[in-house]
């Protein structure tokens, strides 16, 4: 149902580093990370955790840099 939950962050490397160990002994991994993004998971197929730098430049705060997005089988299921 959870395709992927994303948090913000101010001090990326420092949480990077954070989830690095946490989600490690889980079985996760860094799957995908660009600029100020890491996307960590056990596979491309499963829900993930991603840390970032909030969209809009401004400060990570519990309502700006966080997302939660719902898998769907096709189009239809979000109309």
């Amino acid at each position: 149902m959870v395709g992927y939950v994303t948090l913000g962050t101010n001090d990326p490397e420092r949480g990077y580093a954070f989830y690095d160990a946490l989600l490690e002994p889980l079985g996760a991994k860094r799957l995908m990370q660009i600029e100020s993004f890491v996307l960590w998971g056990s596979g491309l197929d499963q829900a993930g955790l991603a840390l970032t730098k909030a969209y809009d430049g401004k400060p990570a705060t519990v309502g700006n840099g966080v997302m939660v997005a719902m898998q769907m089988d096709n189009e239809a299921q979000v109309k």
